[in-house]
């Protein structure tokens, strides 16, 4: 249903939102007792010489600062097998900071960020800038490590909920 007249109401720009497939990723940061993340539904390639990625992070968010604060952030792209370590990290349940990573396995490479051992992708990134716009910070990171273990699945966000995508 077209919007013309008036600025975008924020409940018609999150239904159309919702309308855009994205791959489910967790953003780790920290170290030991003192270390959260979140999920996140895009993270997209910013370059391939050097390797670089950016992801959107809420300022709000309790994983914002952390980021911050160790200049590190892991990518775990996950596969349908991983939905509830996405709901644990989208903070159902109210689980919060380091109980988010409780039931998976974990593991670092360079940086010291969390990487999920069976991750489809694992992106192990130093932090090179936070650009405020709007509620959130496009966060840049130089990929210093990468893992992958292509199982042919994936777990998507399409209407609001996470769903399996096969090969």
């Amino acid at each position: 249903m077209p919007n013309a007249e008036g600025p975008v109401s924020v409940a018609d720009f999150r239904a159309a939102m919702r309308l855009i497939v994205g791959n489910v990723s967790v953003i780790t940061a920290g170290v030991g007792d003192d270390r959260t993340g979140l999920v996140v539904i895009s993270v997209v390639s910013l370059s391939a010489e050097p390797p670089k990625v950016i992801a959107c992070v809420n300022r709000s968010s309790s994983t914002w600062p952390i980021i911050e604060r160790y200049r590190h952030f892991g990518v775990n792209s996950l596969g349908p097998q991983h939905q509830r370590l996405a709901e644990r990290f989208s903070g159902f349940g109210g689980i919060k900071g380091k109980d988010r990573y409780e039931g998976a396995e974990w593991t670092t490479l360079k940086t010291g960020a969390a990487l999920l051992a069976e991750a489809v992708a694992a992106f192990d990134c130093s932090l090179d800038e936070m650009i405020d716009r709007g509620t959130h910070s496009i966060v840049i990171g130089s990929v210093e490590a990468v893992r992958t273990q292509d199982t042919g699945q994936a777990l998507i966000y399409w209407r609001g909920g996470y769903r399996p995508l096969e090969a």
